[in-house]
């Protein structure tokens, strides 16, 4: 079991390591100047030259690479004296804690990963995130929520009710649920539910998770959450609601199925103590994936219902060219997507050993 960790281990670092190197080339290739982005109508040559020494644009780019991977490590190594050096120690930059000194001049530190700052509002990338990621990730799990829920329950009712009109209409609905993109849909349930409707449903077709009143107060409204966690639940109800109906109708037909109905054991217990512990497993493998995809892919449905999450944040900083702000949300989704994967590989691994050997 520790070799099949290790090795998943391995694979994860190699996949972050492989998004934070594509990352990094792609925004460092793009068109524009950072410091004049920060700098606006005040740019001068000499500010600009010490803004961009101070980011380290007037290195190499390997340099600029090996700068950026030394932020983003948990552990790196810093020059405490030479503040010219690529890798010198800046106190404003990182929360750190010294370890112990490798040289004369460098030492080794645990510190929290430095994502850069913001061009445009000279924030802390970690800062814009800690503070979106949550309102982001609670949507995702509504989403997901409710689509296990409810794709899990019509799925088992497909596989009892087979060729009935309740299986017909919970086909239909996948399929329209898989095809139909997710800011189309957002548009027409903001529009019917809460615009035309409105008066019989009080939801709004925006709004955040919190809102402030007239003397600045902040109120939690947990409405505001119900339009688009449905919207982005959609395509994964679609997924597990077909995964749970043809997983089931294959467990129903295994010998040991016919065997405990043969015994008269009622339908009912056949199907809900024996059949549905061992069709579940795709449906848990989805759920799994889908959560990670949710919170990478919320970020149409966010701008659509003004959703102030992450993704939000994100098509702010893509029609600014904020670059820090967008390659660190890209290495959050990336690491949060490991992550989930590397969890469920060793719950897999826990419950069926022959998973360990491959």
């Amino acid at each position: 079991m520790i070799r099949f960790l290790v090795k998943r281990l391995f694979y994860g670092f190699l996949v972050l390591l492989g998004v934070i190197t594509l990352v990094f080339l792609l925004f460092n290739v793009l068109p524009g100047d950072p410091a004049r982005m920060m700098l606006g109508q005040r740019a001068d040559k000499a500010s600009v030259d010490i803004i961009n020494r101070d980011l380290g644009r007037d290195r190499p780019l390997l340099t600029q690479f090996v700068m950026y991977l030394n932020d983003l490590s948990p552990l790196s190594i810093h020059n405490e004296k030479e503040k010219e050096s690529a890798i010198f120690l800046d106190e404003k930059k990182y929360s750190f804690l010294r370890l112990f000194p490798v040289s004369s001049s460098k030492v080794l530190i645990i510190k929290q990963p430095y994502l850069r700052r913001s061009y445009i509002t000279k924030r802390k990338v970690s800062e814009i995130i800690s503070k979106t990621l949550p309102a982001t990730a609670l949507l995702a799990f509504s989403a997901i929520a409710f689509g296990a829920f409810f794709g899990i329950l019509l799925g088992i009712l497909s596989a009892i009710k087979k060729n009935t009109w309740v299986d017909k209409f919970s086909l239909v609905f996948a399929v329209f649920g898989m095809s139909l993109p997710s800011y189309f849909v957002g548009l027409i349930i903001a529009w019917v539910f809460g615009f035309l409707l409105f008066k019989y449903t009080g939801l709004n077709n925006e709004g955040s998770l919190f809102t402030f009143d007239d003397f600045g107060e902040r109120h939690l409204v947990l409405k505001n959450l119900i339009l688009p966690a449905i919207t982005l639940g959609l395509r994964p109800l679609a997924l597990i609601i077909q995964l749970m109906r043809s997983s089931l109708l294959e467990v129903m037909s295994q010998d040991y199925i016919r065997t405990a109905t043969a015994k008269g054991l009622s339908y009912y217990k056949v199907v809900m103590k024996h059949a549905l512990k061992n069709a579940m497993n795709p449906v848990v493998t989805a759920v799994s994936g889908w959560f990670a995809g949710l919170m990478a892919g919320a970020v149409f449905v966010e701008i659509i219902f003004n959703w102030r999450g992450i993704g939000f944040e994100v098509v702010e900083a893509l029609n600014n060219n904020d670059l820090p702000v967008v390659m660190g949300a890209t290495l959050i989704f990336a690491v949060v997507f490991v992550i989930i994967n590397i969890l469920v590989d060793i719950i897999y691994g826990l419950l069926d050993p022959r998973v360990r050997v491959s």
